[in-house]
């Protein structure tokens, strides 16, 4: 890899670059193959490759199709993904016209997903009860609206990456002893006060956190590493009483309308490494 540090292609809600400032404390001095199974932005798989501490193969998995396959094909043909992100406009009328369109082809796919990443609101992705991306146009204004040099150097350091479409649940055979296995699910409920998130909970409701705690235990058993993200809540403490360590990070809220205010927030790092 060049000195030249890649960076994430993706905006992404709830991502994790206030995490790349603490997270090194955290790691174990070395560890196998790296496990990301709730990949979204890849913050945390960037900053491991910039620092070159993947030293081996990496597995990340995240049950959005449309995202996995963005980085597949970004991975396997950036040339042809930047052709086509070349032809887009970042204008509202046009935003609509793309949102509303559906492509089988894989590289027309990735570059509409792209392309509504970094043009819609905040970098949502939230689809409606038919499955239809329905996040508003951004009305952001860009120097550039791509980043395609970035794009280009993700090629070389992705080839010893695995992307798979999968539930976090059926990566546990892929795991083995020694590996760093890295969650950052979608947060069940609000920071700090009692209140559920209603959308995550249709794509993570509280069985799946209640699923996600049993499966870190079960890794744990298999004398794999794991570090794990949550809202720092009460039922989050209280279900992983026994299992691993939490330890609190604090971040600044990122999301919001133009009325929002940067707030700190305390996060949960739960781990088993020492």
């Amino acid at each position: 890899m060049n000195n030249r540090k890649i960076k994430p292609f993706l905006r992404w809600a709830g991502g994790k670059n206030w995490l790349i400032k603490v997270i090194d404390q955290y790691l174990p001095s070395e560890f196998n193959t790296y496990h990301e199974l709730f990949v979204g932005g890849g913050s945390i798989l960037i900053h491991l490759l910039n620092k070159e501490l993947i030293k081996t193969n990496a597995i990340l998995s995240d049950i959005n199709t449309d995202l996995i396959l963005t980085y597949n094909v970004v991975k396997n043909d950036a040339d042809s993904l930047i052709l086509d992100l070349k032809k887009h406009k970042n204008e509202k009328q046009y935003y609509y016209n793309i949102r509303a369109k559906k492509y089988r082809d894989p590289i027309k796919r990735s570059s509409r997903f792209i392309y509504l990443n970094r043009t819609s609101f905040n970098g949502i992705y939230r689809e409606n009860l038919k499955g239809q991306y329905n996040v508003p146009f951004g009305n952001k204004q860009y120097k550039e609206l791509f980043d395609y040099k970035n794009l280009k150097e993700l090629m070389n350091p992705f080839s010893n990456c695995q992307f798979i479409p999968d539930d976090f649940e059926n990566q546990f055979d892929n795991i083995k002893r020694n590996d760093l296995v890295f969650l950052d699910p979608p947060y069940t409920v609000a920071h700090e006060n009692n209140s559920f998130i209603k959308y995550n909970q249709k794509i993570f409701s509280w069985k799946d956190q209640e699923r996600l705690k049993y499966f870190v235990s079960e890794i744990e058993k298999k004398g794999a590493y794991y570090l794990l993200t949550n809202a720092a809540h009460q039922s989050i403490k209280d279900l992983y009483k026994s299992v691993g360590n939490i330890h609190t990070e604090m971040r600044y809220s990122v999301i919001g309308g133009k009325k929002a205010r940067r707030e700190l927030y305390s996060e949960y790092l739960i781990t088993n490494i020492k």
